[in-house]
């Protein structure tokens, strides 16, 4: 094989061409990030959540060494269902398509694959960050320096609170990455709405991000990601006495069992799955639908300012 090129779904690719609005979307969550066949499952009603809301999804990932933006859904349910299926970060694209691998991006990958596909908004669960204990182990995620270079919003519930969240947030605005609110001046904490941390910027409608979006292209000063913080209701976070107990214990399991580096998140997600019979996943669940249904209403809002845009 010697086209390693990015290779567009037709759906993705039509609707890329008349301007209509795409939202990107991970495959990391179908392959790693939920069990099966509850990942399948998901992965569908993540894609009907983007349609209901106006848009096109692009769910991004790798089959037999293509990289796809819009995989269909054979492809889908391969990346969900076949063992073996690499977690790609963007350094592992290249390698990874070389040697024809199946592989589920992560967010760091999926929103560098989509800004050169030209797409503008992603929808994902929670970011990756700056993990506890960096200040021994330099354990933080690629999500952070790719979003640095990488002019897309990205649509999430911060970050995942298995993480050091204030570490995060000063590493992001160090980075130069935009964070702002959604309906919120606190920072969510992805199982929980509220992770302790006050934001400086807020927006109140997918209108208002559209706006920023087109401030940030117009001015052409700013070559970073956008980073839009939508916290789940205080009804439907995972219950916090419940949250803070199960990630002391998952803690001290890490540490007892001795993982580190890339097996960290998935260990604390599939403990907090385990120790909550449950609970977490449905959170889980119920985090990337909703932001799903508001990165399509983003896209679509930005697609009709560009083309009510004068020539």
């Amino acid at each position: 094989m010697t086209n390693f090129h990015i290779r567009l779904g037709a759906e993705v690719a039509d609707a890329l061409r008349d301007g209509r609005p795409v939202v990107a979307l991970e495959s990391t969550i179908v392959s790693h990030g939920l069990p099966r066949p509850d990942n399948l499952r998901v992965a569908r009603q993540i894609e009907r959540a983007v349609r209901e809301a106006g848009a096109i999804p692009a769910t991004i990932g790798m089959v037999g060494g293509e990289l796809v933006v819009g995989l269909d859904d054979a492809q889908l349910t391969r990346l969900a269902m076949v063992d073996g299926v690499s977690k790609l970060s963007v350094r592992d694209l290249a390698v990874a398509a070389a040697t024809g691998a199946d592989g589920a991006t992560t967010v760091a990958a999926t929103s560098a694959v989509a800004a050169a596909a030209g797409i503008g908004v992603f929808a994902t669960g929670g970011l990756g960050g700056v993990h506890r204990e960096a200040a021994q182990t330099f354990d933080e995620s690629a999500d952070l320096v790719t979003l640095a270079r990488t002019p897309i919003a990205v649509v999430c519930a911060g970050v995942k609170s298995i993480l050091d969240v204030g570490a995060t947030l000063e590493r992001l605005e160090t980075l130069g990455v935009g964070v702002v609110g959604y309906r919120t001046r606190r920072f969510p904490g992805f199982y929980l709405t509220d992770a302790g941390f006050d934001l400086d910027w807020s927006v109140d409608s997918p209108e208002q991000v559209a706006d920023v979006l087109a401030a940030r292209e117009q001015q052409g000063v700013h070559g970073g990601g956008l980073i839009v913080a939508n916290p789940l209701p205080t009804d439907e976070q995972l219950d916090p006495a419940l949250h803070d107990r199960t990630l002391a214990e998952g803690l001290a399991r890490l540490a007892r069992e001795g993982v580190t580096g890339k097996a960290v998140t998935p260990f604390l997600l599939a403990h907090f799955h385990s120790a909550t019979e449950g609970a977490s996943l449905a959170v889980n669940v119920r985090i990337i639908l909703r932001n799903a249904d508001l990165a399509a209403r983003i896209a679509v809002a930005a697609a009709a300012l560009r083309a009510d845009a004068p020539a």
